[in-house]
């Protein structure tokens, strides 16, 4: 049976990290026992976009699968950056709050170019690393993000309107009609009020290409996988053959999905997932 979102958050930590001087509440699920696995998604998702692959992980291993600064139960009061940059500064301070050493890191789509700038700039700290459809070079942003993120979208949107748009958005980029509705639900909720609408403007409007063309791919040393959907229009598989060819230990699997890969080949990704990391 499918984990609800309202199940999914009730299960969820939290933990104070400091980011540019200042103190923002992290929300996390942190379950499993053995060598840990952190998991971090992209904009406009939240945790719960690994629901099912962070329970088959943490069956053998300790998953922990984070809510970005800024998106699902983390803080979103305006005032403090949500960059990549900035969030990998709030994951490595989760890692230093949870008292980890290396881990494995299992990034989508914002979350990957989180874990890219993780793994290059102190490679120790990464052992292995699942990429699915990340930014990454100048890949991004992209235009519907860009349009999102200017301050007058969040001035003159409604959380009726955005709702709309988030909807229209999932279900127009999701590969077939039949959806799960739980998965639908669980992207909208964080962002059904007024803080989220202003949020998710904020995430969006810190979506900087400097942040993944000042890393160099070549310097990461950690055992890659790239889980890529061929059907993208966001983060075609260009980007993929180009990190399989700058990463030096680095396979490419390709899969029919379009952009959220986990959702869209749930069976498939979680079982090339496993095969590499248990």
């Amino acid at each position: 049976m499918t984990t609800t979102y309202d199940e999914w958050t009730a299960a969820q930590d939290s933990a104070t990290v400091t980011v540019d001087d200042h103190e923002v509440e992290i929300a996390y699920r942190d379950e499993g026992t053995g060598d840990p696995v952190v998991f971090l998604h992209g904009i406009p998702t939240n945790s719960y976009l690994f629901r099912d692959q962070f329970e088959a992980v943490a069956t053998e291993r300790r998953a922990i699968a984070a809510d970005m600064i800024g998106y699902g139960n983390s803080a979103m009061e305006d005032g403090f950056d949500r960059s990549i940059r900035a969030q990998e500064i709030a994951i490595r301070g989760l890692v230093d709050e949870l008292g980890l050493d290396a881990v494995d890191f299992v990034g989508h789509d914002l979350g990957g170019g989180v874990g890219l700038r993780y793994a290059a700039r102190t490679p120790a700290a990464i052992d292995r690393l699942v990429l699915s459809n990340s930014v990454a070079y100048d890949s991004w942003p992209i235009k519907t993000i860009t349009d999102l993120g200017l301050p007058e979208t969040a001035r003159e949107t409604s959380v009726e309107e955005l709702q709309g748009m988030l909807d229209g958005l999932f279900r127009d980029t999701l590969l077939g009609d039949d959806h799960d509705e739980a998965f639908l639900e669980g992207m909208k909720a964080p962002w059904a009020s007024p803080e989220g609408v202003t949020s998710v403007v904020r995430n969006a409007s810190a979506t900087n290409t400097c942040h993944t063309t000042e890393v160099d791919p070549r310097e990461v040393t950690a055992e890659t996988l790239l889980l890529w959907g061929t059907e993208d229009e966001f983060q075609p598989i260009e980007w993929a053959e180009r990190l399989a060819d700058d990463i030096d230990s680095c396979e490419l699997v390709r899969l029919e999905a379009d952009h959220w890969v986990p959702e869209d080949r749930t069976a498939a990704f979680t079982d090339h997932l496993t095969d590499f990391l248990l």
